[in-house]
């Protein structure tokens, strides 16, 4: 038995950003838009859609977010905006403004603090308000948060978290796509967002809560984003390899919603919130020795037989080629893997600041939901082995 939640009404394609405003007319007069630093302003027609908007009779707020949402951020946003008569919270940015968007159109009609809602944290009180609209304008390929009905809201230090406000009012009423978007994107941006999409994919592909409906939407992501993220990488103006990263992205959020993640984002979560650390560069350096650990498990056991023919079926996706045999193309699945880190240059996690002394603190705090979906049950022993091999 499985269960399909609603999804985000979806606009997608190159064009979709001009329908926004019909979108946040529908919806409210009183706009809060959230953006990243420069994820909205280094668009070509940023100035003209904000004029369009307010000549229309919009009221456009606006906060600007630097980095991945934190509690206080959020907390002080509510504050500031107590009186502003809010009726539509827009995102347009990377996950980390999703995230932060997503918590404010939640937190607003209630005026109370995110740390009432964190999952792990706090009293974890039921939410009980009646969340503003929300429209989700990702400009990255990556987190899917444009399609997760969950805020990400993180603390970092040595008691550091990254949380989860999560509630079925969060879903955003539309998420609007236009791969044209995110053509002004780095090299380094392109790959660290895809690396998180990818992974994804193959988690909730590999999952022990996986679906037909699922297995379904993460196969084709991964048909087409295993092909086009390389190529995104070495030419950043290639719409359609943008758009098949969109695509792929899209397509992750709704399959981690339903299926769940595995043993990459279990170790990502501490690794977030105790150091300064990107969530796709991390995504990206654990993916290959997690699931390289993951398959030489899976081969010592006789439990979950089914993941290793997904395994092998994203082996011969990766390597384009459907005649490999399943030895083969889990053999070469890791290696390739491998091959996309040296590739994209991601250096190790020591990069981050993190120490061989950090792998206890790290592997004590990831166990959450996350790990519990991975296919095989891994030790302590297997998770310090991939984080050595990682650092």
């Amino acid at each position: 038995m499985w269960q399909f939640n609603r999804i985000p009404n979806i606009l997608f394609g190159v064009g979709s950003r001009h329908r926004l405003l019909a979108c946040m007319s529908s919806l409210g007069k009183r706009v809060l838009l959230v953006t990243g630093e420069g994820s909205f302003d280094r668009q070509p027609d940023a100035q003209i859609l904000l004029d369009a908007w307010q000549a229309s009779g919009l009221t456009v707020l606006r906060e600007t977010l630097a980095s991945e949402p934190t509690t206080d951020w959020v907390d002080a946003c509510v504050t500031r905006h107590a009186s502003s008569k809010i009726e539509v919270v827009v995102a347009i940015g990377g996950g980390s403004a999703i995230d932060a968007a997503k918590a404010l159109a939640g937190l607003l009609p209630v005026q109370t603090s995110v740390m009432a809602y964190l999952e792990g944290v706090g009293p974890e009180l039921p939410y009980t308000g009646n969340a503003l609209p929300f429209i989700a304008v990702p400009t990255t390929a990556g987190t899917g948060a444009e399609a997760t009905k969950n805020a990400v809201i993180s603390r970092q230090g040595v008691d550091g978290f990254k949380k989860s406000f999560r509630h079925d009012s969060l879903m955003p009423s539309y998420a609007v796509i236009d791969p044209e978007w995110m053509l002004s994107l780095s090299r380094q941006q392109i790959a660290a967002n895809g690396l998180d999409a990818i992974t994804q994919l193959i988690e909730g592909y590999t999952s022990t809560n996986a679906s037909v409906m699922t297995d379904a939407l993460a196969r084709d992501g991964l048909a087409r984003g295993l092909l086009a993220l390389p190529k995104w990488v070495a030419d950043p103006t290639d719409v359609n390899a943008a758009t098949d990263m969109a695509w792929a992205a899209l397509a992750s959020g709704i399959v981690l919603a339903h299926a769940g993640l595995g043993a990459v984002h279990g170790m990502a979560s501490p690794l977030g919130a105790f150091f300064p650390a990107p969530h796709g560069a991390v995504c990206g350096v654990l993916l290959a020795e997690t699931t390289a650990v993951n398959i030489d498990t899976l081969f010592q056991g006789e439990e979950n037989a089914l993941a290793l023919q997904k395994y092998a079926d994203i082996g011969r996706l990766m390597l384009a080629d459907q005649a490999l045999s399943d030895h083969s193309a889990l053999v070469l699945l890791v290696e390739a893997l491998r091959q996309w880190q040296s590739d994209f240059k991601l250096r190790g996690l020591a990069e981050f600041g993190m120490l061989a002394d950090d792998i206890p603190r790290i592997v004590a705090n990831s166990r959450g939901n996350s790990m519990k979906t991975n296919p095989i049950t891994l030790s302590d022993a297997q998770l310090t082995q991939i984080l050595t091999r990682c650092l």
